[in-house]
């Protein structure tokens, strides 16, 4: 018999299997989360590095940031010349060099011994310019004096001389003497331990400004005249009131010159030589005043570098001009002061350790 309608809505099968499935699945995936979260987090192992130095114990903290606890830690490579030895003291600047030398003979052969032969003859000559203004070279000279020299070589040019320290049995005493540049000067000079300049200047010289005086006639040489160091063209002045003599002859020896002829006062004769150029209106019989300028310096005739050379003559005698001028030394300001002895105390240190401070002064 067929089976009869049932009137209404059927009734729905429960699905049971498939929430089963699903309740199993829902069951190991929170299983699963609450165990990854449970478990200790594990700490990635670093890839494996050369050692890198160790540090000093008593190296610097480095600045940068530590890292967290338990976050990853970078590998580092290792650093080069972590150790670097420390730099040594520099004692003088490039370029320049000391010595100290004990005179038992010729000051040349002392120099030429402790520096050779190259630099040492021609720096005898550059320091011997600074002695003379103490003593007399050779014959003051003592067995047993010492000289200590801070000076520089340079390509062709003679050395520069910076600073110079002499103990002198003659003077019974130790002096020096520093190269330093004056804001109100033109040039360095060479100035003694208390400011003064090393030099002395002729009163009525023929020159307002140079930068050294390279040869007196006391300074062994047999040199007939005082050198002036000057660059060519500086103003060259009568020394006294006088009358042009000649001009310019024996331009081989002499380059461009002039002779003056004194009036009244000691009757002396002035030559200057070596001049750039002497004005075409200055002619033999011309009578010129004290402080007058009557040429330029410059570099002609038998001559090495500019300078200007003046010479006086008493008949046929050489005198000395600085015996025969007055002579002043110049002091540096107050406002100099500062500067020089901060100078001073730089040249000081860089003497060889073997030198002897002043004892008694500088004169």
């Amino acid at each position: 018999m067929p089976e009869m309608p049932t009137l209404g809505e059927q009734p729905k099968q429960t699905p049971v299997i498939p929430i089963a499935i699903t309740a199993v699945l829902v069951g190991c995936i929170t299983g699963g989360i609450y165990w990854v979260r449970s478990r200790p987090a594990e700490v990635e192992t670093p890839p494996v590095v050369a050692a890198a130095p160790a540090e000093p114990a008593n190296a610097p903290a480095s600045p940068e940031t530590p890292p967290a606890p338990g976050a990853p830690v970078a590998a580092v490579a290792p650093t080069q010349n972590a150790a670097a030895p420390i730099a040594p003291v520099v004692t003088a600047p490039p370029g320049l060099k000391s010595f100290t030398v004990n005179i038992n003979g010729p000051l040349e052969t002392a120099i030429v011994t402790s520096e050779g032969k190259e630099t040492g003859t021609a720096l005898t000559q550059v320091v011997n310019r600074s002695l003379v203004w103490w003593v007399r070279v050779p014959n003051d000279l003592v067995k047993g004096d010492t000289l200590s020299v801070i000076y520089e070589t340079r390509d062709g040019q003679e050395p520069l001389v910076h600073a110079v320290r002499f103990t002198s049995g003659k003077l019974g005493k130790t002096v020096e003497t520093y190269r330093f540049k004056a804001s109100a000067e033109q040039f360095a000079r060479y100035y003694q331990g208390d400011g003064s300049e090393l030099e002395e200047r002729l009163v009525d010289g023929p020159l307002d400004s140079w930068e050294q005086v390279t040869s007196l006639l006391r300074d062994g040489r047999k040199h007939k005249g005082v050198d002036f160091k000057t660059p060519s063209g500086t103003p060259v002045k009568a020394t006294f009131d006088g009358v042009v003599v000649r001009k310019n002859w024996n331009f081989r020896g002499n380059g461009n010159s002039v002779e003056l002829q004194e009036i009244g006062g000691k009757g002396r004769t002035a030559l200057f030589l070596h001049l750039s150029e002497v004005p075409k209106s200055l002619e033999a019989g011309q009578k010129v005043k004290k402080g007058q300028e009557i040429a330029r310096s410059g570099n002609t005739g038998r001559s090495f570098a500019p300078h200007l050379h003046y010479q006086l003559m008493s008949g046929e005698k050489v005198v000395d001009p600085f015996d025969s001028h007055q002579t002043t030394r110049i002091s540096l300001a107050a406002t100099e002061k500062p500067a020089f002895e901060k100078r001073k105390s730089e040249l000081n240190a860089l003497f060889p350790p073997d030198s002897q401070p002043p004892t008694f002064g500088s004169r």
